[in-house]
């Protein structure tokens, strides 16, 4: 399955933001607060593709929208869901990884 291009950039864009703290503490500090706006930005990116794919699909069935539009904003909708689970699973592979390494 592709990833919609627009779906890309916003989450691309949405990492490029992180970092721009000067010294280690604060910079670690800084990463995890982006890195959490990062995520949460994310989610809230997937719950509007939801809304505005159930508003797309209601459109059609009461025929104000049309089946095209409808069909595209849940493609784009499930892409996002995918690249979130993605994410996660990337995430807890990351957490598992560290958490075998010997101390």
């Amino acid at each position: 399955m592709a990833i919609d291009p627009i779906s890309a950039r916003a989450l691309a864009s949405t990492v490029q933001k992180a970092g721009g703290a000067t010294s280690p503490d604060a910079a670690a500090q800084g990463a995890a607060t982006s890195f959490t706006d990062s995520l949460s930005k994310l989610i809230d990116s997937v719950n509007d593709s939801a809304g505005t794919a159930n508003t797309a699909v209601n459109d059609m069935v009461t025929g104000t929208g049309d089946v095209h539009h409808a069909m595209l904003a849940l493609q784009r909708s499930e892409e996002m869901l995918q690249l979130t689970v993605q994410v996660r699973n990337k995430l807890m592979q990351a957490y598992q990884d560290v958490m075998r390494m010997p101390m």
